[in-house]
């Protein structure tokens, strides 16, 4: 069947689900190691953001990104903490179309920006290593703020037809969602319309923001490569790959999941659904979660920071 373009749906709701057959111990064994990791995140990415933002020795370029990968992270929690911490508390399973569409909406905006954010941070680690001389003058605070302001311009954008294209249709199946927050490749399967456009959007979304981003994270981490081993000092080679750790880090804890998922949604008909499930956690819990860990383990100067502020 064709789209059809009015906005009555047999449906006013969506059933969100926690993890199935298992929902005899959502409020005991699950709902606190999910509360666990939401107090976790937000009060570790708020306190690094705290720190950047109140010491002006801080206000350097590698800093600003980690604090907009930081805002990122928090947006992330704050877009899917009501639905997932609702169901597993509260067994609260409905939600309204709307506020479907504008979850998915923000959870994918928020992805494709923080793409955005994992990239310029490698293009900064490719500067600092291969002309640090001129560093500070190539990464001025206007340029960064031009860069950030693109990044959440071209997430919005690129994302704002999703909500719309879904809003056009009717829904008709079955409407509980397998997940406890919602998704675009599941919410347009429950449609009785043609869902053609979406598909090919939904595809190209992802050649953009998974594949591209990726490729040219590797192809800065081969520049990146190929600078240090121009360097004869045993040291500094330590030193400069040491800088790019974190960064390391945080890279694969995001495209990781987020390439499994795509396998597992394009070509995994037969894969379990539970693993879909875990990695969906995985993908929007994990990040924000061990982010804020890795870049206070590994920056000597945000750590000592960080313990100044707890020590007082």
């Amino acid at each position: 069947m064709s789209a059809i373009n009015d906005t009555k749906f047999k449906f006013t709701v969506f059933l969100l689900t926690g993890i199935p057959g298992q929902e005899h111990i959502h409020n005991l064994w699950i709902s606190l190691p999910f509360c666990l990791m939401y107090v976790i995140s937000i009060l570790g990415n708020s306190v690094i953001l705290f720190i950047i933002k109140t010491d002006p020795s801080l206000h350097e370029p590698m800093y600003i990104f980690l604090s907009m990968l930081g805002f990122t992270d928090l947006g992330l929690l704050i877009a899917t903490m009501p639905t997932i911490l609702g169901i597993f508390l509260f067994n609260s399973r409905e939600i309204s179309l709307d506020a479907c569409f504008g979850q998915l909406f923000f959870i994918q905006s928020l992805h494709c920006i923080e793409s955005s954010v994992l990239l310029l941070m490698a293009f900064d680690r490719f500067i600092a290593i291969r002309d640090p001389l001129r560093y500070a003058s190539i990464l001025t605070l206007p340029r960064i703020a031009k860069m950030g302001l693109v990044c959440v311009l071209r997430g919005v954008a690129v994302m704002l037809p999703l909500p719309l294209l879904l809003k056009r249709f009717q829904y008709c199946r079955v409407n509980v969602l397998s997940h406890s927050y919602c998704m675009h490749q599941e919410v347009m399967k429950m449609a009785c319309s043609n869902i053609r456009v979406n598909n090919f959007y939904g595809l190209f979304i992802t050649v953009v923001t998974v594949g591209l981003y990726s490729l040219l994270i590797f192809l800065s981490y081969v520049m990146i490569l190929k600078t240090v081993l121009s360097i004869a000092s045993h040291k500094e080679f330590l030193t400069a790959l040491n800088t790019c750790v974190s960064h390391l880090c945080a890279v694969l804890l995001f495209y990781t999941p987020e390439f499994s998922l795509t396998l597992i949604h394009r070509f995994g008909n037969v894969s379990s659904p539970l693993l879909q499930i875990i990695l969906g956690y995985v993908n929007l819990l994990v990040p924000p979660l061990i982010n804020p860990i890795v870049y206070s383990v590994k920056s000597k100067h945000l750590r000592s920071r960080i313990i100044r502020v707890f020590v007082k």
